[in-house]
């Protein structure tokens, strides 16, 4: 795996990537990728997962198990992915959260566009500062975000807090990689294939390398559920999909 030799960061910053950056700036330049890429966003991830994020996205919603009288909340789902698959399983109403206006604006144009607008709420907000009050929705997702926000921590509070009691949260994202084998191939293809395939179809190739790098930064399968425990959330469990290349990561407010 590729190794950055940046020190750790010190008080006051953090990672973008594999840059140490002041943390009031770390959601600004967030923003600025998901705004150039939001149009070409899920193009992008069906090309660079070679249509393998559909599997794991359904796994999800598998695992969710979406029920009518279910309301969920997706954090950073923007252009409605996650919202648009719990609501054809016959989940309740959803709304999706996200920093992004840009991303929000895809979602909503995509939800026009399938004749599925009941049901769903777009709302601009922050992961680290959801606004909404406690114990409102059965359910949160955060699908391919979570390694985006500045404060993880914060982030797995915040979704306990809005979760009622019995209420399910769901962390879909980029983990360790846990075949040797696998893990070798996957670097090879993150670090030298993905940021062309970035320049070539979403136009950006520094955005992609942001996502190589920021998946480096994200804390290991295990690593993460012990975050999830320590924020409240308990029954902590997660599946590895692919090999690791992703994870699956439950646990419950009780």
């Amino acid at each position: 795996m590729k190794k950055t030799t940046e020190p750790a960061p010190s008080e006051g910053t953090t990672h973008f990537g594999f840059r140490t950056v002041r943390e009031q700036e770390k959601a600004s330049l967030v923003r600025d990728v998901f705004d150039d890429v939001a149009p070409r966003y899920d193009l992008m991830n069906d090309v660079m997962s070679l249509g393998i994020h559909r599997l794991w996205k359904a796994a999800m919603l598998d695992w969710l198990r979406p029920r009518p009288d279910m309301t969920l909340l997706d954090v950073g789902g923007g252009t409605g992915d996650i919202a648009f698959r719990f609501r054809a399983r016959g989940g309740g109403p959803v709304v999706v959260c996200d920093i992004n206006r840009e991303m929000l604006s895809v979602g909503r144009d995509r939800a026009i566009d399938r004749n599925i607008e009941d049901g769903l709420d777009w709302v601009c907000g922050d992961a680290e500062a959801l606004p909404f009050p406690d114990r409102c929705v059965d359910a949160y997702t955060i699908a391919f975000c979570l390694r985006n926000v500045t404060h993880i921590d914060a982030a797995l509070a915040e979704a306990r807090r809005v979760l009622k009691p019995g209420g399910r949260f769901l962390c879909l994202e980029f983990s360790q990689v846990v075949l040797p084998l696998l893990r070798q191939l996957y670097d090879q293809y993150s670090f030298r294939i993905l940021p062309v395939m970035g320049q070539l179809v979403a136009g950006n190739r520094e955005a992609y390398q942001y996502l190589v790098e920021s998946i480096r930064r994200f804390p290991p399968q295990e690593g993460l559920a012990e975050r999830m425990r320590a924020a409240g959330l308990e029954q902590v469990k997660y599946r590895n999909l692919t090999g690791g290349i992703a994870a699956l990561h439950s646990g419950w407010r009780l």
